[in-house]
């Protein structure tokens, strides 16, 4: 099992997503650029079959920050955005209220 220190590893934060195109080559994949207060980073999500870019925009949602960078089809992912699953289909987290960017979830 994990404990309280594992989940403090992940970053777990509030973003806010300031940019979002659709990954060249891919139907899956969206580049989206992301406000973590002061911090600015790009994350590559496989949520495109389901969210159009345009209708991310402005959404707080939640990400694992800690994370080794990676890439995906050529492009840096700094950061996971979390999601669940219904029915096969991504679900954003995201938050009841308006939070900072930045904001850490515990």
């Amino acid at each position: 099992m994990a404990t309280v220190e594992d989940l403090q590893h992940i970053g777990l934060k509030t973003a806010k997503i300031l940019e979002a195109d659709r990954v060249e080559g891919s139907e899956k994949l969206l580049k989206l650029q992301v406000s973590l207060g002061e911090e600015r980073r790009q994350i590559v999500a496989g949520i495109g079959k389901t969210h159009s870019p345009e209708s991310l925009i402005g959404k707080t949602i939640v990400i694992a920050s800690a994370l080794e960078p990676r890439m995906l089809m050529g492009i840096e992912s700094q950061g996971m955005l979390l999601a669940a699953s219904k029915d096969g289909e991504p679900v954003l987290l995201t938050t009841e209220h308006e939070v900072e960017p930045g904001t850490a979830i515990r």
